[in-house]
């Protein structure tokens, strides 16, 4: 039995249990690296607040979020992935092996890590919106848009993003409302020309969200307030089936940023095609990294990526 203070030796560490850590372990268990993967605080990772997923290969008459993650979570342990749940809370990357404390006690040393924490959408702060999550509240219009193919929505935010949302759903839906808190769009310029040259969407400027309202069945509409804090102000109902939020995203990258290099967003920095890190034995996949795509897709390819690429890096070793 080990004493409390013995340091576990692991071959292959994975962070995060997402499709890209559950995919790092997939790869990792058959390439006998003997993969420990710590599951973080939301097992599974963002799709397991999604309800239908429709675009995810291999699924032909769809698959809920929870579903395809625990799926994905009993392949890996088939093939010997050591699958436990703990948040890590410390590491240190100016060491070999790299060293890791999981919940603030546990310590161990890798050989190579997986970073695979993803990204956490940023939400109003509304109560609406958490009761409303998956009943017409979404973070992903290329995930969730065709569920409100016909039907009016809206869409929060001014950069690239929140325009690129708008103009997708405006291919598929009736209407699209683009509430905006400023009185102008931070999006460049050729992504304004594209929301103002689209006929069904319809810019609300100076608009913020001040609560949303339907039944247990879903989401009816929203109540918005224009001009805050002027003379002009005043209160408005729009009637939509969807509310998505493109209001940006943080990467779970904060107890990795001494040692890993992060762009301006926080987003882990990868070498070339690679999965590789500055740190030589750390790698990173999905949307830890992936500040473009963001799908479960491309998240799992990448995973596959860093697996195979720790597999070489351990074989080098």
């Amino acid at each position: 039995m080990q004493g409390e203070n013995t340091i576990e030796k692991v071959r292959c560490l994975i962070i995060g249990s997402g499709p890209a850590g559950y995919t790092a372990a997939i790869y990792a268990s058959r390439a006998n690296l003997h993969p420990v993967l710590y599951t973080g605080l939301q097992m599974g990772g963002q799709l397991t607040t999604t309800t239908e997923v429709e675009n995810f290969p291999g699924y032909p008459d769809g698959v809920t979020g929870p579903v395809l993650m625990e799926d994905m979570r009993r392949q890996a342990e088939r093939f010997g992935t050591d699958m436990r749940f703990g948040i890590v809370t410390e590491v240190d990357f100016s060491v070999k092996p790299l060293r890791v404390t999981v919940d603030g006690e546990k310590q161990l040393e890798a050989d190579s890590i997986i970073i695979a924490t993803g990204a956490t959408a940023r939400y109003l702060g509304l109560p609406s919106e958490e009761r409303f999550r998956g009943l017409g509240v979404s973070a992903c219009a290329t995930c969730d848009g065709f569920f409100y193919k016909g039907k009016d929505v809206a869409v929060v935010g001014g950069g690239d993003t929140a325009c690129e949302e708008a103009t997708y759903l405006a291919g598929l839906c009736r209407k699209v409302y683009l509430i905006v808190r400023k009185n102008y769009l931070r999006a460049s310029k050729a992504m304004q020309d594209r929301v103002f040259n689209t006929s069904n969407i319809e810019v609300l400027f100076e608009h913020n969200t001040k609560d949303l309202y339907g039944t247990d069945m879903g989401l009816e509409g929203a109540h918005l307030l224009y001009k805050i804090g002027t003379p002009e102000e005043k209160e408005i109902d729009i009637k939509i089936d969807g509310f998505f939020l493109a209001i940006g995203h943080t990467p779970n990258t904060e107890v990795f940023k001494k040692y890993i290099t992060t762009d301006e967003q926080g987003y882990i920095v990868t070498e070339g095609k690679s999965t590789r890190t500055n740190v030589p034995g750390v790698f990173a996949a999905g949307d830890v990294m992936d500040p473009v795509y963001r799908q479960g897709i491309t998240s799992a390819g990448s995973g596959c990526r860093a697996a195979i690429d720790a597999e070489h890096y351990l074989a080098q070793l």
